[in-house]
Order: C-alpha cells, then sequence, then structure tokens
C-alpha cells in the first residue's frame, strides 16, 4: 500500500506543497518581523517620569520611554557594578531612551525594573525634537524673546506653538536659498570657472571673451551678496525665539526654537492625535533628508537614487541583452563557440557582486571615465568629473551584473516562438531583420520584461559594487535637480541598501539606529516591489497583446 503511494507520485508533490509553504510563511513572518520593529519605531511613546536607585546606591531622576527589555541574572548584575547578594535570582531591566545626550552624553540607559522606586506619566512633560544632540525631554518653564521672558506657566505652550511655527518658516526659507539659490549660483561659477579654462586651454583666452565671462561672474556675485544679506537677516530672525526647559533634576537649560523641529506631549496626547503623529512621522521618513549621522530624519536621497539606479540600469543592461540574446539564437552559428558563450554568460550570474565593484572602478571609473575627462573636460584637472565614482558608472556596473539574467530570458522567449511564425513572415516578403524586428521580438517581449524583473530585483538590493563605484553615506545634492543639464551622472548617490549598512555598523549612537535599520528594509522592500509590479504590469500587457499571434 505504501509502495503504491509511493510510486503514485504523490508523497513528492506533498513534499514540494510543504516545502513551498513553509518557504512563504518564513518571508512573510520576515516581513512580519521587519515592518512590526520598523513602523513602531514612529508611534509616539509615553514618557515616564521616574525616580531611580542607581549601582552606586543615589537616587536619580530621569524621564524616558521604554524601548526595550531583558532578563538578566544576578551575577550579571553584579559584574556591571549592582550590590545584589541574592543568587539564583532573575532580573528585568528596561531600555529606556533619557535623551538630553548634550546633558547627559547619552541617549539610553538600562535600568533594573526592582530599583525604580516611582514612576508616573505626568501629562506636562514634553519631547522635543532637535535637529542636533537628538531628542530633549523635560517640562516647559518659559518662553524668551531675545534672552528676555514674553510667557510662562499655562501661557507659555500656546507662545511655543505660534513661535515654533514661525521658527520653522524660517528654517525653510533659510534651506531654499543656502540648497537652491545659493546652490545654483555655486554652481553656474564653477561652469564660468570651466569655460575660463577651457578658453585658455583652446588659446582662445581674448580679452573679450574673458570679459562676457567677467561680466557673468560679476552679475553672480551681485546675487550671492544680496542673498548672503537676505540670510544675515533670517538668521537674526530666526534665533531670536528660545525656550527654558527642565529637565527630571531640576536642571534649566535654553533650548533655541531654531534647532528644534516639533514638540509634542506624548502623556497627554489622545489616540487620535497619536495616529496623527505616527503618520507625519512617517511622510516625514520617506521625503525628507537625515539628520544626527542618519539617524534621524528621512531617507528621501536615499529613495531617489536607488530607484534613479535603477532606472538607468535597466536602460541600459535591456538593449544589450536583447541584442546578445538575438545573436546568440537567430544569428550565431550553433557550435562550440556558441555553446562556450552560453557557458560563460551563465557562469557570469554567479560571480560575487564585488568582484564587478572592483572591474567597474577599474575600467568604467578609472579608464573610461579617465579618458573621457581627458578628450572632452581637459578643464576639469586636476579634479574629475567623470574618472571619479558616480551614478553613471554604478548603473553600468550593475548593469554588468545582470545582463546574463536578461539575455537568458530573452533566449529562452525566442526559443518559445513557432517556427511557423517566421516562415510565415518570411513568404510574404520580410526580410530577416524586418521578421526579428516587427514579429519576433514583439512576441518575445514579455520574456524580456521577466528578464528586466529579475534583473531589477537583484539590482535594487545590491550594496557591495556600489560602494566602490558611487554610493556615499550622505550626498549633498541628487543627481537631478533644477541645474542645467538638470541630469547629472557624474554625481554620488545615496542608496537604500548602503543606509542600511551605515546605520546599522557605522552608526555611532547604536540603540538609536537599531529601528531605522528595520524602517529602511521594510522600505527597500516596498521599492523593489513596487518596481517589480510595474514591470509584471507591463509584461503582462504584452502577454495579452501577443497571446492571439502565438494560438
Amino acid at each position: 500500500m505504501i509502495k503504491d503511494w509511493i510510486k503514485s507520485g504523490n508523497p513528492w508533490i506533498w513534499l514540494t506543497a510543504s516545502a513551498v509553504s513553509v518557504s512563504l510563511i518564513l518571508v512573510f513572518g520576515l516581513l512580519l518581523l521587519i515592518a512590526t520593529r520598523g513602523l513602531a519605531h514612529f508611534w509616539p511613546k509615553d514618557l515616564l517620569a521616574i525616580t531611580y536607585l542607581d549601582r552606586a546606591g543615589e537616587t536619580r531622576n530621569f524621564i524616558g520611554e521604554i524601548h526595550g527589555s531583558e532578563i538578566v541574572s544576578a551575577e550579571r548584575l553584579r559584574d556591571s557594578g549592582f550590590d545584589i547578594n541574592v543568587d539564583n535570582t532573575l532580573y528585568e531591566r528596561l531600555l529606556l531612551k533619557i535623551g538630553n545626550r548634550d546633558l547627559g552624553g547619552q541617549d539610553f540607559k538600562w535600568v533594573v525594573r526592582s530599583r525604580i522606586q516611582q514612576q508616573s506619566l505626568p501629562a506636562a512633560v514634553f519631547a522635543a525634537e532637535r535637529r542636533e544632540w537628538g531628542n530633549f525631554y523635560g517640562y516647559l518653564v518659559a518662553v524668551k524673546q531675545e534672552g528676555e521672558i514674553v510667557a510662562q506657566g499655562e501661557h507659555a505652550v500656546s507662545a511655543l506653538e505660534e513661535r515654533l511655527g514661525r521658527a520653522q518658516e524660517l528654517y525653510e526659507q533659510i534651506r531654499d536659498i543656502e540648497k537652491d539659490e545659493i546652490g545654483a549660483i555655486n554652481y553656474g561659477m564653477e561652469r564660468l570657472r570651466l569655460k575660463q579654462r577651457k578658453m585658455e586651454l583652446d588659446k582662445n583666452d581674448s580679452p573679450e571673451n574673458l570679459q562676457s565671462i567677467e561680466q557673468e561672474r560679476s552679475e553672480y556675485r551681485q546675487q550671492y551678496d544680496a542673498l548672503q544679506n537676505q540670510l544675515i537677516k533670517l538668521y537674526k530672525d530666526i534665533e531670536r525665539d528660545a525656550i527654558v526647559a527642565k529637565t527630571a533634576d531640576g536642571q534649566e537649560v535654553d533650548l533655541p526654537l531654531a534647532k528644534i523641529v516639533r514638540v509634542y506631549y506624548p502623556n497627554a496626547m489622545s489616540l487620535f492625535g497619536k495616529v496623527l503623529f505616527y503618520l507625519e512621522k512617517i511622510l516625514e521618513f520617506v521625503s525628507d533628508e537625515p539628520r544626527e549621522a542618519n539617524t534621524e530624519g528621512g531617507v528621501f536621497p536615499a529613495i531617489f537614487g536607488t530607484v534613479m539606479m535603477v532606472m538607468i540600469m535597466s536602460v541600459m543592461v535591456t538593449p544589450f541583452g536583447v541584442v546578445a540574446a538575438v545573436y546568440l539564437r537567430e544569428y550565431a552559428k550553433q557550435g562550440i563557440l556558441t555553446r562556450t558563450i552560453r557557458i560563460a554568460v551563465n557562469n557570469l550570474a554567479g560571480v560575487p557582486s564585488i568582484v564587478y565593484g572592483v572591474f567597474g572602478l577599474g575600467f568604467f571609473v578609472y579608464f573610461l571615465g579617465g579618458n573621457i575627462d581627458q578628450l572632452f573636460f581637459p578643464e576639469s584637472a586636476p579634479s574629475p568629473m567623470f574618472g571619479t565614482p558616480g551614478i553613471l558608472w554604478s548603473s553600468l556596473t550593475l548593469a554588468i551584473l545582470t545582463v546574463p539574467v536578461v539575455i537568458v530570458a530573452t533566449e529562452e522567449g525566442l526559443s518559445r516562438i513557432p517556427k511557423a511564425i517566421r516562415e510565415g513572415s518570411l513568404a510574404l516578403g520580410a526580410t530577416k531583420a524586418e521578421t526579428l524586428w516587427r514579429t519576433v521580438l514583439p512576441m518575445a517581449s514579455p520574456a524580456v520584461m521577466t528578464g528586466l524583473i529579475l534583473a531589477i530585483a537583484r539590482a535594487a538590493g545590491e550594496v557591495a559594487p556600489l560602494m566602490l563605484v558611487g554610493v556615499v553615506k550622505l550626498a549633498p545634492s541628487l543627481p537631478m535637480d533644477a541645474n542645467a543639464p538638470f541630469l547629472h551622472l557624474d554625481r554620488k548617490f545615496m542608496h537604500l541598501g548602503f543606509h542600511i549598512y551605515d546605520v546599522g555598523f557605522q552608526s555611532p549612537n547604536v540603540e538609536a539606529a537599531r529601528p531605522l535599520v528595520y524602517a529602511t528594509a521594510l522600505l527597500l522592500v516596498l521599492v523593489i516591489v513596487v518596481l517589480n509590479l510595474t514591470a509584471i504590469a507591463i509584461r503582462n500587457h504584452l502577454r495579452e497583446k501577443y497571446r492571439s499571434l502565438e494560438q
């Protein structure tokens, strides 16, 4: 009976189904873990006011939010300096984010729950997100204007909200001027410098030509001086207001509103208020720039760099992969050489990605980019323009990495097209090239899109080669902006995969960075899913379009 069942093949069907089910459960479980830990980071946690007996036996007061907990033994606590005489006892430790790093030197603190003498959730405690030094936790005492107290007590809250909104508007104006307007002036000045240097190299630096350049440079200087005067006024206005805050131990400090992003009272917030705050934080995460060594703020430059690199890579890898596949399948003589090339293409898919990074650095950056600089941009020497890592070389490196996938998928698609389709086209008088271009390739386009989907999935998650050919921790400007020629392929860029590596392993504040690792990983998965779904939608449209021809 069992032998008949085994011979029927049903056990292998059930085994295969079980393996697929387990794989799906593991994948969805991993995604659920990443989503839970990443998205929970943006929820406004309650702030505890704690009176604590530290390891030296002294009473400490501080404010913090619970970020985690663990069970430790008495021996481990004794090793960390606690005076504990009872053995074989387990204790619970809480990881609290206490903020105020500029005052205490640390953001996080482990406390033993049994040594907490008193704790409460005061409604008056507030959290201030700052552009530097992380969060501040304390109590609002007063609001100052030019060093003089203008509101305190109950009136301080409304005065803070009004003046903080004003400070935010001024900060946005300052950022727009410094990044956009002054950035455009600096970009124009650099182009004039290169233009003048090119004239000198071409022996074309006549007084008339130099005079026109100097006139443009003078106009830029006038614009720059006007913007500088405007910035001086804005900086004076934004530094006008400050708040007086009191820490848990009674210390009063002045916090300039220019350094504060937002102020909120988590213990006094309603559920609806917390939901709005949560959505606002998620929106900030996907649309803002990073700050505080990438442990605060958003990741928009990394999202932009990842998507742009994948799009450039797709534009480059598709024609090369399709042309190679068409030649191997339709034109090349099927022999030992062709089989060897196919084996080599298949083996390329197994080469470690870091090897492609070394190849990209040596060939694309140093050889190709260096020669381009010598031939077309000699005026930029000794500073390289294309002879340095950038998004163009990163895209080309990943195109070389993923081209075997496109070749194999396209060849499979070409092999599935019936021979009668080709013969019918040729019988009607079409040339072989016209048959390929108008009949065969359109019908094989779903297979091409399948290869492109696989290429996108791999390229978007690669990090190792990008570390050598263009990705950086923090890019001062995006590869695309309002300055001609608008698309700057020579610029370095940020990438979500490298951002995960940097935040997770290079951050000076590990505990603060850990939730962002999960959040950024989830975002990277979502970006890859969106890119793949777009390509899948195009493939399905093409498949439906040419299905009647296949029948």
